[in-house]
């Protein structure tokens, strides 16, 4: 375990401003925070500055062999951090490369997730850690997605992002050639209880308040509705609760035994 010395007020001042999608961009990185956030995501993405309590240090130090940490007192690590109540460690990781687009053979035989304009930090993060619960390894975005570094999305992940691979791009152009079938869900679509469903295709998921747009849409070849119990009254469910519903009924067969 290596330490170095304390923030200075420039460092402060620049790891501060990672909620600003400008600013990861600029300075190459994103932050997480939390036991189980920092250490499942330093197995896959470079951590260039870990701060942490003493106490911390003394209990997880060892899990992040190789790792430069600040000790830093509490209040310190609270003037970085991005949540309510701050948590004992705080990382600051190098932004990846973007992952390159699956080939056409590569859709055969997965199940991939696509998420059309989703814009609420939360959902997308919630999204991306049922996508891994579930088994999903890719997950495609229209480019007005919302960044999966922001601030929100790292922390609703909960380290899933370590295993889940997101890639922007334009949905309409990628799944119009795809060889698998495309699912989407809509308001006048086939009752999901009762459609065979494939084990491969892509699943596209749709904005919160505006569902899939029409050019996303002319891609898809099977129109699902999640129908609502009787009686029920509600307009619409979450994106991010339809999504695990969705998900749950393709990997029924599967998760059955």
């Amino acid at each position: 375990m290596n330490f170095e010395s304390p923030l200075t007020n420039r460092l402060r001042k620049e790891l501060s401003s990672l909620d600003d999608a400008k600013w990861r961009r600029r300075t190459g990185l994103f932050v997480a925070e939390g036991t189980k956030c920092v250490l499942e995501l330093a197995v896959r993405f470079r951590p260039r500055h870990v701060f942490a309590t003493e106490a911390w240090v003394e209990t997880h130090g060892t899990e992040l062999a190789g790792c430069t940490v600040n000790i830093l007192r509490p209040g310190e690590i609270k003037e970085l951090s991005h949540l309510t109540t701050a948590q004992p460690v705080i990382a600051f990781f190098e932004l990846p490369e973007s992952p390159e687009l699956p080939q056409s053979g590569d859709f055969k035989g997965q199940l991939i997730l696509a998420l059309d304009r989703v814009q609420d930090p939360g959902n997308l993060g919630t999204i991306l850690r049922t996508a891994d619960w579930m088994g999903v390894r890719t997950v495609l975005a229209s480019r007005d997605t919302v960044d999966a570094f922001n601030p929100k999305v790292v922390q609703a992940t909960m380290g899933a992002l370590a295993r889940v691979n997101i890639i922007y791009t334009d949905l309409s152009e990628v799944l119009r050639d795809v060889p698998v079938p495309v699912y989407g869900t809509f308001l006048d679509g086939e009752n999901i209880y009762s459609t065979a469903l494939s084990t491969e295709g892509v699943i596209v998921m749709g904005n919160e308040g505006n569902g899939i747009s029409d050019a996303v849409g002319a891609a898809v070849t099977h129109r699902l509705l999640i129908p609502p119990y009787p009686g029920g009254s509600v307009e619409s469910l979450n994106v991010a609760v339809a999504t695990a519903i969705t998900l749950s009924l393709f990997r029924a067969p599967v998760l059955k035994g």
